[in-house]
């Protein structure tokens, strides 16, 4: 059995088609110096890292330090609010203690009340007590104004309120409604304080939340600054790292660095190991067709001088053979940078079913048979697949009896993904398998081939990650060749 070519895969087939030749630059590509044409195309950015961390930063600073000043400030103003209240019901509670009822059904208090500023006019504390159907009873320190009650009736607590009943004088109330012993009336009881002394302490306090907080966002925003640059400098380290990489030629990143920008650094020195493997394969590749060509150069030069009889059949023959390495050469180059373009995902049975629907036209005699798993899907690309697989349907169409298994993924839970074709002709010997894998090797040179198709099997396989080995199929008695390779994740 011998291998077929690449050009009669559907692969090459479709590039075959293809208006663009192979090598020829394609529509709209600058062909300039490619570090030129990367200087000149315009930067793209989603803008500053630090800069996006700060405005972050000053806004949960500020929202933290507007809710806390907001709650703070409600908590210390409604403490004073309280102690101002207490103050005042100290007062309503000694009026109460100290209220009697005469002869005459009129209130009197049996002691004056404790506070000098009650008898004093105008003096910022003020008392009063109602009763229906009698006049208001006022402290001296009302003069000739009087309070005017809320109308509401608190009886089991006290009522507090504000009052702007005296226009320039802002008052803090607190009433309460008293049945007296000996009296069928209710009694509103009253005691107001001027709110000049609370409203100052509340500016006051107010006021020292402004300033600290103030100078406390100010402190953590410079605090947030420091914390950026300082976050940051790894970033730096590895810009100026990849800076010397580029100058002094050095060909990894070896900076210590945070544990957080460490696996960048891995994939970094991860994507520059892998540069250096495809220039080192470009090299290898460059010199391994360099050295393939020579001979055949070497030897219509030689036709050429001597003026060989048969120079005609020499030149047709050496170019045949320069034509398989440039093929070979080719088919490796394009599977190496597809791989570097990324990992791509391909299903299997769908490749299989549309180049055995190639291969068919060309074999209309022999039956396929596919079979397997639709959801297998593998790390290559779909064009790879294509020329993998029908190099090797096309051998087992050819070189078969006339019948040709293809099996997809017979074993689901094994790390590499299997494909076995298998066919029902003669088969080939343990010794003979080997040499298949060899460039130019033909075991049946009576049909037409260049004997590459399985050595660029191997070198594509091999590109991927993947095996191919060759065996004796079982159920049909010919060759079996087991293709393995990457499984999707």
């Amino acid at each position: 059995m011998a291998s077929v070519t690449a050009s009669t895969t559907p692969t090459n087939r479709r590039a075959a088609n293809d208006p663009v030749a192979p090598g020829a630059p394609a529509q709209g590509v600058p062909q300039g110096d490619g570090a030129e044409a990367a200087a000149a195309a315009p930067r793209h950015n989603t803008g500053s890292l630090a800069r996006r961390m700060m405005l972050i930063a000053a806004g949960w600073i500020t929202i933290l330090l507007l809710v806390g000043g907001l709650a703070l400030n409600s908590t210390l103003t409604g403490l004073l609010t309280r102690q101002y209240d207490e103050q005042l019901h100290y007062m309503l509670t000694a009026m109460i203690s100290s209220a009697e009822i005469d002869s005459y059904g009129d209130i009197w208090f049996n002691r004056a009340l404790a506070d000098q500023r009650f008898l004093e006019p105008n003096s910022g504390l003020y008392s009063q007590v109602d009763g229906a159907g009698h006049d208001p009873f006022p402290s001296n320190s009302l003069w000739d104004r009087t309070l005017k009650p809320s109308g509401k009736k608190a009886r089991l607590e006290p009522l507090y309120y504000d009052s702007n009943q005296f226009p320039d004088e802002p008052l803090r109330v607190v009433e309460q409604t008293v049945s007296l012993p000996g009296s069928d009336v209710e009694w509103q009881f009253m005691v107001a304080g001027a709110r000049a002394e609370l409203d100052e302490q509340i500016r006051a306090i107010r006021s020292i939340l402004v300033w600290s907080f103030a100078v406390l966002g100010i402190g953590l925003f410079v605090l947030a600054m420091l914390q950026t640059w300082y976050g940051l400098s790894p970033l730096r380290r590895v810009r100026l790292a990849i800076a010397r990489i580029r100058t002094s030629g050095a060909n990894r990143v070896t900076d210590p660095l945070p544990l957080e920008v460490q696996p960048m650094v891995e994939e970094l020195n991860a994507l520059l190991a892998h540069s250096e493997t495809q220039a080192e394969e470009a090299r290898t590749h460059a010199g391994n067709l360099a050295h393939a060509l020579k001979t055949p150069l070497t030897v219509l030069t030689n036709a050429a001088s001597a003026h060989a009889p048969d120079l005609a059949e020499t030149v047709l023959r050496e170019s045949a053979t320069m034509r398989r390495q440039v093929d070979h050469h080719l088919a490796r180059a394009r599977a190496v940078g597809r791989r570097a373009t990324g990992h791509s995902r391909t299903g299997v049975l769908a490749s299989a079913e549309a180049v055995e629907r190639a291969v068919a036209r060309l074999y209309p005699a022999v039956r396929f048979d596919i079979a397997g798993s639709r959801t297998a899907v593998v790390t290559m690309e779909r064009q790879d697949l294509d020329e993998i697989l029908g190099n090797l349907i096309e051998n087992a169409a050819k070189y078969g009896g006339g019948s040709v298994f293809v099996t997809v993924d017979p074993d689901p839970a094994a790390a590499l993904c299997a494909v076995w074709i298998e066919d029902d002709g003669p088969g080939i010997s343990e010794a003979d398998q080997a040499k298949l894998f060899s460039r130019g090797a033909r075991l049946d040179t009576e049909k037409p081939g260049t004997g590459l198709g399985l050595a660029i099997v191997r070198d594509v396989v091999g590109i991927y990650g993947g095996q191919v080995e060759l065996g004796e199929s079982e159920d049909l008695g010919g060759l079996l060749v087991k293709l393995k390779l990457p499984r999707a994740g």
